[in-house]
């Protein structure tokens, strides 16, 4: 009986709703030209823990799966994070090594400039051997993404066993490809998605996917994600709003919120992750899908990648009055 509760306990203490491995990176943000900026706001960043962020901010129970230098980078990532309240019980810190970091500019016409300091980051260290396969039992969801796969060559490891770690412990797997070119060419790239896409549940791509499949029409690239037998597919189509298949249904495609664009760095991010908080709440896939779009939508209209990410009450306002018809997606 006394071990009987303890797992209980266990259970309770560790059961998430969302857990992602990749990259996060502290971000430094300014406006105008990097070349000619004297100050900067820091901020957190990277894919996949925008996604879980976003969702956090929604009331999702999330987790995080990355490595960290102990520095102190390290202590402000981990210090948001907590803030964010993002389970850091995936996380290890090691001795050596630097946190990767980004700059970031927007001109007052909306381009934006990047510069990465990334390669060989502690985060890029990760390997198949730093994986817990309870705690990746104990997500509903496992999130994780291309850019994840491409920093190094024992995190391209790390990923397709955490997916196959989380198939065969039947947990949901999603996978966002978010292709970089620079980062790898197209074969690397493609080769490494297409060996993980048979494991997927639910892939959250973009239309740059179509470079990849020397395909440009929506419908195309969803008809190649259709081949691997993927669940639920959310093809991202920036201001067109987002194509919908979910097996056996057919296809939709649903808008965009009307809103003044500011920023537009991790939207991609925050669509997932209102949309994965929506499938683990519950919701049909249509209504996660137009969370998904609010979600985005309320994060463009500010800046970075984290900060201007919306909390749920906001996002479920505009869900409602979506629902009885008081607002619309165009």
């Amino acid at each position: 009986m006394h071990k009987l509760l303890k797992l209980m306990l266990r259970l309770e203490v560790f059961r998430v709703d969302i857990i992602s491995l990749g990259e996060s990176m502290v971000e430094f943000y300014c406006d105008g030209p990097i070349s000619q900026a004297k100050t900067y706001q820091s901020s957190v960043g990277g894919d996949t823990l925008n996604t879980i962020i976003a969702a956090s901010r929604l009331g999702s129970k999330c987790g995080y799966i990355t490595k960290l230098a102990e520095d102190q980078f390290g202590d402000y990532l981990l210090n948001r994070w907590k803030a964010e309240n993002v389970d850091i019980s995936g996380i290890k810190r090691v001795a050596d090594g630097f946190n990767g970091m980004y700059f970031i500019s927007l001109s007052t016409d909306g381009q934006r400039e990047f510069i990465y300091y990334r390669t060989g980051s502690a985060a890029s260290t990760i390997t198949p051997l730093d994986l817990d396969a309870d705690y990746i039992k104990s997500a509903r969801i496992f999130h994780t993404s291309g850019i994840s796969q491409a920093i190094s060559k024992t995190s391209l490891q790390t990923v397709e066993q955490a997916i196959q770690t989380a198939k065969k412990k039947k947990v949901k797997v999603s996978f966002d490809p978010n292709y970089r070119p620079k980062l790898w060419s197209k074969e690397q790239a493609l080769r490494a998605y297409e060996t993980v896409l048979p494991y997927v549940d639910i892939v959250v791509p973009d239309e740059t996917y179509g470079m990849l499949i020397n395909k440009s029409l929506p419908e195309e690239i969803m008809d190649y994600f259709t081949v691997f037998k993927i669940p639920i597919i959310a093809l991202k189509l920036g201001s067109k709003g987002v194509l919908l298949k979910e097996r056996g249904h057919d296809p939709r495609q649903y808008g965009v919120l009307d809103v003044k664009v500011m920023d537009t760095t991790g939207a991609g991010d925050a669509f997932n992750g209102g949309f994965l908080h929506g499938i683990c709440q519950g919701y049909s896939v249509d209504d996660a899908a137009i969370l998904g779009t609010i979600t985005a939508g309320l994060k463009v209209m500010g800046r970075g990648a984290v900060e201007s990410l919306p909390q749920g009450k906001e996002v479920y306002e505009l869900l409602k009055a979506i629902r009885k018809g008081e607002k619309r997606l165009i």
